[in-house]
């Protein structure tokens, strides 16, 4: 039967060393972004407008799925009488 080898020294050897710290990174900043007001009011308008038009086809798709069930409602009786 195969048996387990131990080390030799009864003490284990330091499971974590300590390493020299390194000196803290400098920290480069971001070169500064100028922003036109005329691009942010273009990017406030153009979303105003998409959210606009996404309404606008969510109240369509609503307003043609009750016409469909009022018209499957109307055939319906149409076909009983």
């Amino acid at each position: 039967m195969l048996l387990p080898k131990y080390p030799d020294s009864p003490t284990p050897p330091p499971a974590h060393t300590h390493a020299p710290t390194d000196p803290i990174p400098v920290r480069h900043s971001l070169p500064s972004v100028s922003i036109d007001r005329n691009a942010v009011v273009a990017l406030v308008v153009g979303g105003v407008v998409l959210t606009a038009l996404l309404a606008a086809v969510a109240v369509t798709a609503i307003s043609v799925a009750v016409a469909a069930v009022v018209l499957r409602s109307l055939l319906r009786e149409h076909h009983r009488h």
